[in-house]
């Protein structure tokens, strides 16, 4: 085979020749692909982990497109799956969303995405339909092994887990319409060319995804009725999620930016460090307070627009505090029955996943060049609705 490189053509064929499949269904990734491989190669400064690693990243993804479109030939009834309603948890990262759509996700009526499913979304084409036979799983746990491995201090920052609810981030991925690789890598040129595009088409890509991952479930025996997702990425597009999920309820957590960004920004810098020998935790600090400072401001005009109604409102000291008692009113808000098996599941995944279990976490303001002034006024609009109205 041709070695791999940051070229389009050269992957697409790497892909192509994994299960010898041919058909993309569209080639609406191609633009981003090629915009994404040029600042991989020009601007990320990968070391000698992460080019090899980005390299089967991208593989990955187009193969996966690829046994998407294969599964849908022989499956045409994945697309009649419908997805009812999803809950989706937003908010800022480090607000406490990860543990609450965990937690939820121990309601058995509740479909989540596992790390592994949103990694790899599509099975091998020869998958019988079980856990045992499923290679994802595998792969998955290596990659996760290979992170911490690599920097053990993730643990401490996000608690990774290949079978455990992860965000629905990594579904848009797949159309190369996210900010998951920037959270990976430095990408400045891509960035700013996919803020600027309409990101229609990878919500669209998420919702098949999403019925697919529901039809394979469904498959496998696990039954449920509604998704339970979480991305503080939907902060940026709002308006997508409503547009291609017209009843969805959204959950936003809400914690001070100024304790917010800085712990986002240790999380993904040490991210960065695993795949860059370079990684500038003063260009994380910088980037990510921008992006999300614009992206609360999108979801608050959205709410303005369109009123608060679809809204439940959680503040990250009480999701901490008495986390049972915030998801009582998730499930007010839901229209569902808190039942009592979904209660107890909750408060077993609660006692044996404690955050002092895990490593301390720590970091200052300076070390990404943040203050607390300069948070203050960049999430100004934010603060004084939700912080100190």
């Amino acid at each position: 085979m041709t070695e791999l490189q940051f070229d389009a053509d050269v992957l697409v064929a790497a892909a192509r020749a994994v299960d010898g499949l041919e058909d993309f269904g569209d080639d609406s990734y191609r633009e981003p692909l090629e915009r994404l491989l040029w600042s991989l190669e020009h601007e990320a400064d990968l070391n000698a982990l992460g080019r090899p690693a980005m390299l089967q990243r991208m593989v990955d993804i187009l193969s996966t497109r690829l046994r998407v479109q294969e599964w849908l030939r022989r499956y045409p009834e994945i697309r009649d799956e419908v997805i009812v309603a999803p809950l989706v948890i937003v908010g800022l990262p480090r607000t406490g969303t990860t543990m609450l759509h965990r937690t939820i996700a121990a309601d058995q009526r509740l479909y989540a995405p596992l790390w592994y499913e949103v990694r790899f979304p599509c099975p091998d084409l020869d998958w019988d339909f079980t856990a045992a036979g499923d290679r994802r799983i595998r792969e998955a746990k290596a990659e996760v092994k290979m992170m911490i491995d690599s920097n053990p201090e993730l643990l401490s920052v996000h608690p990774l887990d290949a079978m455990e609810p992860d965000e629905d981030i990594m579904l848009l991925e797949q159309s190369f319409y996210s900010f998951n690789i920037q959270a990976l890598a430095n990408v400045p040129t891509f960035d700013a060319w996919i803020e600027a595009q309409d990101h229609t088409v990878g919500y669209e890509y998420l919702k098949l995804l999403l019925q697919f991952l529901q039809w394979q479930k469904k498959r496998s025996g696990q039954p449920g009725e509604r998704w339970a997702l979480k991305a503080p990425h939907h902060l940026h597009y709002m308006d997508l999620v409503f547009k291609v999920f017209p009843d969805a309820r959204i959950v936003q957590s809400h914690r001070d930016p100024v304790d917010t960004i800085p712990s986002l920004a240790s999380m993904i810098a040490n991210v960065w460090q695993v795949y860059s020998d370079s990684a500038d935790p003063v260009v994380v600090g910088q980037q990510w307070a921008r992006k999300f400072a614009r992206g609360l401001q999108h979801t608050l005009d959205v709410r303005r627009e369109r009123g608060d109604d679809d809204f439940l409102d959680l503040w990250f000291r009480d999701t901490v505090s008495q986390p049972l008692a915030e998801i009582a009113r998730v499930y007010e808000f839901l229209g569902m029955e808190l039942t009592p098996d979904a209660s107890t599941e909750m408060a077993r995944w609660q006692d044996v996943n404690r955050r002092e279990l895990r490593p301390p976490h720590a970091y200052t303001l300076d070390q990404f060049g943040l203050s607390e002034e300069g948070l203050k006024a960049q999430f100004q609009a934010y603060r004084e609705a939700f912080i100190e109205p």
